[in-house]
């Protein structure tokens, strides 16, 4: 597994990160376990999930993927493993069970901490914006948590480019702790999002960058054809497989990437997965995996190189996605 830097920050994750969010969903404990381990074997040392995993699920209140991976961590070295975590979603009653004030931030992250059995957070995200919450309240919030230690840098995700650059600003003349890392969509599929102005903020400003759903919710794995476009309803994103499934030019993009993948005899979530990596303002797609097999099946796509021409190719079939 290759490392990196996390944007300007000192600290070292590996090239791939896993997500956690079918622990406690579609991968039970012992599943989760078992990938958990898997990744770490193949040298993934970084980690993301987040505390409303998986609420969804009839029966969860959240906090189940959390729970698993503060089990596992307490069967590991702790200070081996990048442990990323979200903040924003709804977790308990009332009208601050969710939200980016500074009340949900400071009982959210004890919540996470018990949950994960630390005493500390590499990478607290806010999840998604807070429209009733001043940015400054939350930074400063946010800043405290990293003055005491429970917290060691923080990201955003699903920021737009206005708003993240605002954010940056506020840090900088108020000289709180700022956002180090953004966690955007983005894939061969949904390129214009973060291409169009975050790819510029996050290089000008030196942000790490973590993609999720870089496989595009498993299109991208080449498990749908023209011939099988029955949507997998166990995992997230269905709303885009099944936007893609009824594309046909998403079809063409598969088998562009299959001859390219078939040229260097890897599977075709490589191909996708070393696209990102190619970019320079990419630190560490996030992928996701049900059992052991699916997280072996990427994990080699750090190895990839993919030449100008593949690169070029990719690019031109999936120009205003």
């Amino acid at each position: 597994m290759h490392y990196t830097k996390l944007g300007r920050t000192g600290l070292k994750v590996s090239r791939l990160c896993l997500g956690a969010m079918t622990f406690g969903w579609s991968a039970d404990e012992a599943t989760s376990f078992n990938i958990l381990d898997a990744a770490l074997d193949a040298g993934i040392n970084f980690i993301d999930t987040a505390d409303v995993y998986s609420r969804w699920v009839e029966g969860n209140q959240g906090g189940e993927s959390e729970a698993i991976l503060g089990k596992w961590l307490k069967l590991k070295t702790r200070r081996e493993i990048i442990v990323a975590t979200k903040v924003r979603g709804r977790m308990w009653h009332g009208p601050n069970g969710e939200g980016l004030s500074r009340v949900h931030i400071m009982q959210a992250v004890e919540d996470s901490l018990r949950r994960l059995q630390t005493d500390y957070i590499d990478l607290y995200q806010t999840h998604w914006p807070d429209e009733d919450t001043p940015l400054d309240e939350t930074l400063a919030a946010l800043d405290a948590l990293v003055q005491s230690g429970k917290v060691r840098y923080i990201g955003a995700s699903n920021y737009p480019a206005w708003l993240l650059t605002k954010a940056l600003w506020i840090s900088d003349v108020q000289r709180l702790a700022r956002y180090d890392c953004l966690q955007p969509h983005y894939s061969l599929f949904n390129r214009a999002e973060f291409e169009r102005e975050l790819q510029a903020v996050c290089r000008d400003q030196q942000l790490g960058v973590i993609p999720y759903s870089p496989l595009a919710a498993g299109f991208l794995t080449g498990k749908y054809t023209r011939e099988s476009q029955t949507v997998d309803s166990t995992r997230s994103g269905g709303g885009l497989v099944q936007r893609l499934t009824s594309d046909p030019r998403a079809y063409d993009v598969l088998d562009i990437a299959r001859d390219i993948a078939a040229a260097h005899r890897v599977p075709v979530a490589h191909v996708a997965l070393a696209w990102l990596l190619a970019n320079p303002a990419v630190t560490s797609p996030i992928i996701g995996a049900r059992t052991v097999a699916q997280l072996e099946e990427v994990t080699g796509a750090v190895d990839l190189t993919l030449s100008a021409a593949d690169i070029n190719r990719l690019n031109e079939a999936t120009a205003g996605y």
